[in-house]
This record gives structure tokens, sequence and C-alpha cells, in this order.
């Protein structure tokens, strides 16, 4: 998966610097003309709000191809001072300045996907996501296709880093989510070849989380190695199965329990103690999270619950907000039912 570029906020000539980007990244998709304009139009007023009203704010951009086409997302992240009434907010005409307070809600207006989360001195994450369907652009809030999981990672590089040393893949077949996030061993290109061998062998194989492990171990071989973890999400079943070799985490985080899936020690392409697959209850209105090792592990959504409902995009530019170790590559997924 693309990982997202990240652009910090505070001055109205980084606005522009984050549009000029985010077209950029849309111009490797082919997208019309009216597609660019919409993500010109909703990075401008996300990237504004940011200065006028926010405090640490940053951008987070991807434009990702996907089976049926295309689409470019934004996650606005900042610090506080977060919204009393989200609601409000969204309506046309609100406004806590001097501006005609229709921006946020012609954001959402733009926007395919649309998930905010707000809590009053903690901050805020909004996402933006624009869908592009076998080349055509869909329209605002546009229905998906129908799915049984919804999903979303977002891969950031390591400080002065181009490329990520992280990887992550998601399949979705037979009511079965299967997901996979690999760390190459250190940052930088030789961390991100190790790491896209797990990701090639995963999107070719089947079989269980253990199994496709043991299959991309050998031809790791040639790479320095990677933390690699593998879950797959059972509907009918109500589980995830589970395995995983170094120290990428997993938990299962509902408002009532959260359970950390186990990791054999070792690194794939190295040097493994035998690989085992692990069965966990998935809770009806439980979520999985996985992350690579530059997100701290000892992160808790306590007093957050209404973030658990929002899209996982949002939940996880949150954790990304508050719990990046800040010195290497970080991956955070999430995946729940839809």
């Amino acid at each position: 998966m693309t990982p997202h570029v990240d652009i910090h906020v505070h001055e109205p000539s980084q606005v522009g610097e984050a549009r000029r980007m985010a077209l950029r990244l849309a111009s490797g998709h082919e997208l019309g003309e009216d597609v660019c304009g919409r993500i010109a139009l909703v990075v401008t007023e996300l990237g504004t709000n940011l200065v006028r009203h926010a405090q640490a704010g940053r951008l987070l951009m991807a434009c990702k191809a996907t089976e049926h086409g295309a689409h470019f997302e934004v996650i606005s992240i900042d610090s506080g001072p977060g919204m009393q009434d989200v609601n409000q907010c969204l309506l046309d005409g609100y406004s806590t300045g001097t501006t005609p307070g229709t921006g946020f809600g012609a954001v959402r207006r733009l926007s395919t996907d649309f998930s905010v989360y707000s809590k009053v001195d903690c901050g805020t994450v909004i996402l933006s996501r624009i869908r592009v369907s076998e080349g055509r652009s869909s329209t605002p809030r546009a229905a998906l296709v129908n799915s049984q999981f919804v999903h979303a990672g977002i891969c950031l590089c390591a400080p002065g880093e181009v490329v990520s040393g992280d990887a992550w893949d998601i399949r979705i077949e037979d009511g079965e989510a299967s997901v996979i996030v690999a760390d190459g061993l250190g940052h930088g290109p030789e961390a991100a070849e190790a790491a896209q061998v797990a990701v090639a062998v995963f999107r070719n194989a089947r079989g269980s989380p253990r199994a496709v492990l043991e299959q991309a171990h050998p031809l790791m071989r040639q790479t320095r190695g990677a933390a690699v973890s593998i879950s797959t999400l059972d509907l009918l079943a109500n589980t995830v199965v589970a395995a995983g070799a170094g120290n990428v985490s997993g938990r299962i985080i509902s408002g009532l329990s959260d359970r950390s899936l186990l990791s054999q020690h070792g690194t794939l392409g190295l040097k493994v103690r035998t690989l085992q697959d692990a069965t966990y209850a998935w809770p009806e209105h439980a979520l999985l999270v996985m992350h690579s090792d530059g997100l701290q592990t000892r992160w808790k959504l306590d007093g957050l619950g209404g973030l658990l409902r929002c899209d996982p995009a949002v939940i996880a530019g949150w954790l990304i907000r508050d719990h990046t170790r800040g010195l290497d590559d970080v991956t955070v997924v999430v995946v729940k039912r839809a």
C-alpha cells in the first residue's frame, strides 16, 4: 500500500504546499479535472482550517490504486483545541471566527467518505476520501460496493527517508479478511525490499497465517529480514486467527475488552521459532488494530468510545498522532465489520 505523505501545516504557505503535493499524487493515477478540482478544494479547506484554528496541524495524504479504480484520501490531524459540537460545525454559516463558515460542510459534500472525531482539549482527526470508479469520478458520498469489512491503513516513512521500510496489505474474500503488516529491519530501501517480499508472498499464497509465513521465510533469506504478522478475521466463526514473527503488534479492541495477539520471537528471513496459529474470539463490535513498532505499544483508547465508531482511518490517525515514536517508519492498520 502507498505510504502517506505527511505535511505539517502551521502557516498559509504550507497550505499551498499541501495542495500542490495532493495534485502531484493524483497525477499518477490519471484522474480527471473534476476529481483533481475536488481534491484541491478539500485539501485547501482542511489546511486553512488547521492554520486558523488548530495546534500542531498535519495533513496525511495518499492516492491509491484499488481493484475498481483509485481513491485519494487526506487525513487532517491536530492537537486542539477540539470542537464543542461537531454537528454544529458542519452546518453552513456556522463559524467561530470571521469566515462565512461554509468550508467544513463543503469538505463533507465533496467527499465520497467523510468521518470526524473531535474532543475538547484533545484535538480533532478528519478523514476525507474521494473515490474514482473505473475511470469516472464518483459522486460525493456515493454508495460503495457492498462489503462485509471496512478497513484503512496509514504508513509513514521514517524522518529523512523517501521510502518506508514498512508495508501492509489486505485480502477480502468469502467472508474473511486477511491482513499483513511487515516491518523490514531498520529503515530505508533495504528494509522496504524485505517488507515487500513478505507482502508479495501474502498476495499469492493461501492458507492459515502460519502457513503463509512459512512460505515467506525461505524467500526472504536474501533480504535483511522483517518482523511480519498476519491475521485472518472470520465473520462466520467470529474469530481472529493470527501468527507472527517479531515485534509487529496486534490487538482486538472493543468498548469492553482489549486483547493482544501473540507473536513469536525472531525475524522472518533470518531466524524464527516454530510458528503457530492462535485463535481469538472476535466480539461483535470489536475492531482489529495491527501496527509496526514505530507506534508505542502501551496505547489506550479509554474514554474515547465515539472514536471506535468512526472510519478506521480516523482511528489510525488518532493513534499515530499520540503514540508515534518518531524515529522509525510507522504503520497502523484498522479493520472492523462494515
